[in-house]
This record gives C-alpha cells, sequence and structure tokens, in this order.
C-alpha cells in the first residue's frame, strides 16, 4: 500500500512554474499599484514628452500616476526625441544626342579640269530637368522601462511615430506606449495561475 502511495505521488505533475522572463515581467504588471514617471533623458522636447506620457497614462486608469516618487513602487523611465526638420531633395537629369554626317568627292582629269561633290549634315539636341524639393518632417521616438523597487526591468518598449495631419508625433508615441502596456497587463491577466489550488482546478 505504501508502494502503491509512493508511485501514485511521483506521478502527479508539479506546478506550473513562470516558463519565461517575460511571463514573470507581466504577472508583475498586475502587482503595480503606484507608477511614478521620472525624468526622461534627451532634452526640452524630452520633458514635453514626460508630460505627455502622465496625461496618457492617467487616462488609462491601469495605474495611479504619482508625483511623489517615495510612495511609487515602480518607476517609468527611459529617453525621448522629438524632431522636426527639412527632408531636402535635389535630382538633376540631362539628355545629349548629336549626329554628324559629311561625304566629299574630288576627281581631277589630266587637263587639271575636275569636279566635286560635297555633303555635310549635322543634328544637335539636348535636354535637361531638375527638381528641388523641400519637405518639412516630424517625428518623435521613445524607450522606456517600468523599473521596481528592487531596480528589476519588469516591462519595456519603444516606439516612434511620424505623426499625422492632426495630431503631433510626440503625442501618437505617447499613446502607442499606453496602448502597448494595456495590452500587455490584459495578457498578464489571461496567464494561468501558479498554484493550481488558487486557480481553483485542483482535485480532491
Amino acid at each position: 500500500m505504501m508502494l502503491a502511495a509512493a508511485e501514485s505521488s511521483s506521478s502527479i505533475a508539479p506546478p506550473k512554474q513562470e516558463t519565461t522572463i517575460e511571463e514573470a515581467g507581466l504577472r508583475q504588471l498586475l502587482t503595480i499599484h503606484r507608477v511614478y514617471v521620472d525624468r526622461l533623458t534627451g532634452g526640452e522636447t524630452a520633458a514635453q514628452m514626460r508630460d505627455m506620457l502622465v496625461s496618457s497614462l492617467e487616462g488609462s486608469k491601469l495605474f495611479l500616476i504619482t508625483e511623489n516618487q517615495e510612495r511609487a513602487d515602480t518607476f517609468l523611465r527611459g529617453a525621448a526625441e522629438d524632431l522636426v526638420y527639412t527632408d531636402v531633395h535635389n535630382t538633376s537629369e540631362e539628355i545629349n544626342a548629336r549626329t554628324n554626317l559629311g561625304t566629299s568627292r574630288n576627281i581631277r582629269g589630266y587637263n587639271g579640269i575636275g569636279n566635286g561633290n560635297s555633303i555635310n549634315g549635322g543634328l544637335g539636341v539636348g535636354e535637361s530637368e531638375s527638381s528641388h524639393i523641400e519637405e518639412r518632417r516630424h517625428e518623435a521616438v521613445a524607450a522606456v522601462r517600468l523599473v521596481n523597487k528592487d531596480g528589476d526591468v519588469i516591462w519595456s518598449t519603444t516606439q516612434e511615430s511620424l505623426g499625422g495631419k492632426f495630431r503631433r508625433a510626440s503625442t501618437d508615441v505617447a499613446d502607442r506606449i499606453t496602448k502597448r502596456l494595456i495590452e500587455d497587463y490584459e495578457r498578464a491577466k489571461k496567464l494561468p495561475a501558479l498554484n493550481p489550488a488558487a486557480s481553483g482546478t485542483s482535485r480532491h
């Protein structure tokens, strides 16, 4: 009886653990309560991007966004850049064609009397085309990460945007970061529980 019990217990599979570092990080997203958005590196435009991120994350209602880093359990850090520049394109094309045709004949007799024929022709064609185009462009990029109090990175993403007709590139980048965070948060909620008993799937 004891041997049968031992064999029965050895055949029970151990509880499922995290299979990847990413999965472990996703699980930690569910434990976040307060997030402090730290200063981003990248100059004045990075400071503007921070404000965009604070506004976008606050609107998501995933976490409480705090300006008191002492109360935060997680920190959003990274770098951002917002560029406005002019893209210049210069092109030049030139086509040239030239044809020449010439024939000459001179015949003299013994008495010095002779005749000559001469045909000369020429054809030239030239064409050139050039263009100068200046296009104003707006581009923003940000690489951010969520870091817990132990200094471990639990989530990260890099987003970039060229903006749109009615939307600034920096605003679009901030919203893309928030959208990605929401998607990963929802993925974390769908992960199976580590302890089968906690998920209610255990058998008695």
